[in-house]
């Protein structure tokens, strides 16, 4: 059996189907520092009965099946460390339907973000999560991911209301639909969620919208302490204002920053934050954030409603990892995410900072204040053994952290590669569930294999050359 002959007969178009090196090198890594593997072919289908028939001859020869989105996943769930194929979902990135008075779209896979959102803007509508990437919806569902809007809208469970998706032996399955919300058996949609491609490929997915607020205004204000900022994030939750992000970024971070983009930005904590809403409400709310936070040391406190000016406020958090990367150029990148319990994120944040300067280390540390979850970006050498145990050891004490205070080893990036360690000392009673469920729905393990659980892979059936 030659595998490109084989798919090319299944896909019928050469143009789709693909050994060139360049393009596996391609589809062999992440964003992340996670080391690379190649898969053996890459397949571009453009419809979910290609999807079937692919992954059906897959399941078959025992070949591993790797989906693909933007490749913009930190933990490595895109490397095919089995080979085998990557199905890239760049074709498949069709809005299908949008239903503006039901405050529904359905999507294919492979579509962006932004996208999305510029197709829903015309409605009044617009999709919430944000990872910061233009990721594909596909890739954010597999993740569950969130973002900054988090606080106010939730995570992507929260937005999928039904799943269109194959499974290892090609069949086809719908779980949810059209309504918000349903008791009608296992909650399958929010277990496929977050699955990280390991226990299907989802082909349509229908999302919940948000309606456009009337007015937008975002704040920055800094602080003299780490510990001064976290308390007056508290306060600001507690007031009940209807804050839609809430960001903590520590003064190293913003030095660095400054650095990278030759701005004079106050090197303190800083606290980034939106209100959004009708105007009166929006304008009550930022002066209520203003008495709150004076009580609380704010060093300064800026407030902006048009767009372009309250972009320039938010440069210096959305720039970050830009900032550590460009202090170390030629380095590769590890960031990693825990959430905590709320009353424990400044702590948290001054816990990895301390470690990541025992280590000698630079690093970008940011929280999402709101529910707890934290990342830190640290510069990773790929040719320094040395440096990448200290990195490790830096991971580590992070995550331990979190765990120790009721947190969890991810937040939103989710498991992958690079935290199935860390899976099994969180929930080390839950594995062998989790495990009966992918042995259930992929018995021959050829969705994803090695992601998620350790010892997970597939032994492939292919022989001999990729090509006749």
């Amino acid at each position: 059996m030659k595998l490109y002959d084989e798919l090319l007969r299944i896909i019928g178009d050469g143009e789709r189907v693909s050994i060139n090196q360049t393009v596996l090198e391609q589809h062999s890594k992440g964003v992340a520092y996670h080391t690379p593997a190649m898969p053996d072919i890459v397949v571009f289908p453009i419809s979910k009965e290609e999807v079937c028939r692919i992954v059906q001859f897959a399941n078959e020869h025992s070949i591993a099946v790797v989906p693909f989105g933007a490749g913009t996943s930190l933990e490595g769930h895109i490397i095919p460390v089995n080979g085998g194929i990557t199905l890239n979902f760049t074709l498949m990135n069709q809005i299908l339907s949008i239903r503006p008075d039901d405050f529904l779209v359905t999507v294919q896979p492979g579509v962006t973000r932004d996208q999305l959102n510029h197709a829903l803007k015309k409605h009044g509508l617009f999709f919430p999560i944000d990872p910061g990437a233009d990721a594909s919806i596909g890739g954010m569902a597999a993740t569950n991911a969130s973002g900054t809007n988090s606080v106010k809208y939730g995570v992507m469970r929260d937005q999928v209301l039904g799943l269109e998706l194959v499974l290892a032996d090609g069949s086809v399955i719908r779980s949810g639909g059209y309504s918000y919300k349903s008791s009608a058996g296992y909650n399958l949609t929010g277990l496929f969620v977050g699955s990280e491609g390991t226990l299907g490929i989802f082909t349509e997915i229908i999302l919940k919208l948000q309606g456009i607020p009337e007015v937008i205004s975002d704040v920055k204000a800094t602080f003299p302490s780490i510990e001064a900022a976290g308390k007056a994030a508290t306060m600001l939750l507690k007031a009940g204002l209807p804050i839609g992000k809430i960001e903590l970024v520590d003064e190293k971070t913003i030095k660095a920053v400054n650095s990278y983009k030759n701005t004079t930005y106050r090197e303190e904590p800083t606290l980034f934050m939106e209100f959004s809403g009708n105007g009166p409400d929006v304008a009550y709310s930022v002066e209520q954030a203003r008495e709150i936070i004076s009580g609380e040391q704010s060093a300064t406190f800026e407030f902006e409603n048009d767009s372009l000016k309250r972009a320039q406020l938010w440069e210096a958090r959305h720039h970050v990892a830009f900032a550590i990367l460009a202090a170390n150029p030629g380095m590769g990148m590890m960031s990693t995410d825990v959430c905590v319990p709320l009353s424990e994120l400044t702590s948290a944040l001054a816990h990895t900072r301390n470690v990541v300067e025992e280590e000698g280390l630079d690093a970008a540390i940011f929280g999402h204040v709101g529910d707890g979850n934290y990342h830190a970006v640290l510069p990773v050498d790929p040719n320094s053994k040395e440096q990448q145990k200290r990195v490790e050891e830096v991971h580590k004490q992070i995550v331990q952290f979190a765990l120790s205070k009721g947190g969890t080893c991810t937040g939103e990036h989710g498991i992958g590669l690079g935290k199935k360690a860390f899976l099994r000392q969180e929930h080390g009673d839950l594995l062998p569930i989790m495990k009966g469920i992918k042995a259930s729905v992929d018995p021959n393990h050829i969705l994803n294999p090695g992601k998620i659980f350790e010892g997970v892979s597939v032994t492939s059936q292919l022989k001999g050359p990729i090509t006749s």
